[in-house]
């Protein structure tokens, strides 16, 4: 009989094993064996190269009847920065917290919903496992790779459980049902150089852009949703790159940072602000990045199980919620409906990332019983 696998220890292992983003090698080493265990059939591919790969990918299944329940979730982690009070690739237990890069975002939900796997009946509808390397990163080789080799498998879930860090206090506080959208906007004005005492004989672009962009800063794109948060633009960076106090600049540059509700497409934003910047600068470069479109599971089957699994467990009613950055939701939502539930959120990306042992067993038995009502629903 195969013995249970301890969260705990998984968790411990998996942040042992360091990746930072893009991730591949021996993290997966320990997350495949784990999964072989439990009778799942595992399959790891590489994608990309650099700068922003190899990224590789591991996609796990067990079963073949419906329903199909799939859980996705990301190995890569944040380069940990310095100032640590332990290396933060050993996992260190202190005061009933588990401490270590990637302890809440994400190691220690994929070690959960494996443990919950494992107690799950063999031969009831079919889980599978969708785990990338690529999630902190640019997400280009990541899960969209994955989401291309589950249809050349015919593998389609029916529903898909995100487990990213989405409790805010307490586990179940908090879940996903969508996410906004995000685009970067790269804008390049150019001048011509010349002496800061002969302004007629040089074209300053300084003025063009702040033009522009206070323009741009003024717009209200919209005041939310029933859902939503309203959409923002930020100016996230300026550059003139000029050392010199007497010479009128070349150039100057600016970047966007726009994060969009289901109001809006990517692509329209991108084009409204090309048109502003080329009526205040005719020549300038607009360059636009969509990371992804917003997007919404409304209110339903999905999110009603999710939250009665966290009540049965905690005695809370979770929040639905679409507020925070972007995740792999993004993609995953064009195959089935999404929910988006993991551990508390509150030290993700920072120094000493820890999670509460207590909180990987609670998430453990909350995963155990979404499980179970997806694959038994006449008896949940």
């Amino acid at each position: 009989m195969t013995s249970l696998p301890d969260v705990l220890a998984l968790t411990k292992a998996l942040i042992a094993a360091k990746s930072i983003t893009p991730a591949t090698g021996t993290v997966f080493d320990v997350l495949a064996d784990a999964l072989t265990a439990q009778g799942f059939s595992v399959e790891r591919f590489v994608v990309g190269a650099a700068p922003d790969g190899p990224v590789e990918n591991l996609l796990a299944v067990r079963g073949t009847a419906g329903p199909h329940l799939a859980f996705a979730g990301h190995l890569d982690v944040v380069p940990p920065g310095e100032g640590w009070a332990s290396d933060p690739f050993e996992p260190v237990e202190r005061g009933g917290l588990l401490h270590g890069r990637g302890a809440v975002d994400m190691k220690g939900a994929i070690a959960a919903f494996v443990t919950a796997a494992a107690r799950a009946p063999a031969g009831q509808g079919t889980l599978s496992l969708i785990i990338t390397g690529d999630e902190e990163g640019p997400a280009i080789f990541g899960t969209r790779a994955l989401i291309d080799r589950m249809a050349e498998r015919g593998l389609h879930p029916d529903l898909c459980l995100v487990g990213e860090p989405t409790s805010v206090v307490r586990v179940g506080d908090m879940i996903k049902i969508g996410r906004r959208g995000s685009v970067n906007i790269w804008i390049e004005v150019p001048g011509k150089q010349g002496h800061v005492a002969y302004p007629h004989l040089a074209d300053n672009p300084i003025p063009r852009l702040i033009a522009m962009l206070a323009e741009i800063d003024a717009l209200v794109l919209d005041d939310g949703t029933e859902w939503f948060q309203p959409s923002n633009i930020e100016v996230t960076d300026l550059e003139v790159g000029n050392p010199a106090t007497n010479v009128i600049p070349a150039q100057a540059s600016a970047r966007l940072g726009i994060r969009f509700n289901d109001r809006h497409r990517g692509i329209d934003l991108a084009e409204r602000i090309e048109r502003i910047a080329l009526r205040h600068a005719p020549g300038a470069r607009v360059v636009a990045k969509i990371s992804g479109e917003a997007f919404f599971t409304p209110p339903g089957a999905f999110s009603i199980l999710v939250a009665a699994a966290i009540a049965a467990r905690t005695g809370q009613s979770p929040q639905l919620s679409t507020t925070g950055g972007t995740s792999d939701a993004r993609f995953l939502s064009k195959l089935c409906p999404v929910v988006e539930f993991g551990l508390v959120n509150a030290t993700m990306h920072k120094l000493d990332e820890a999670v509460a042992i207590g909180d990987l067993h609670l998430l453990t038995d909350i995963y155990s019983d979404i499980v179970r009502r997806v694959l038994q629903p006449a008896s949940a």
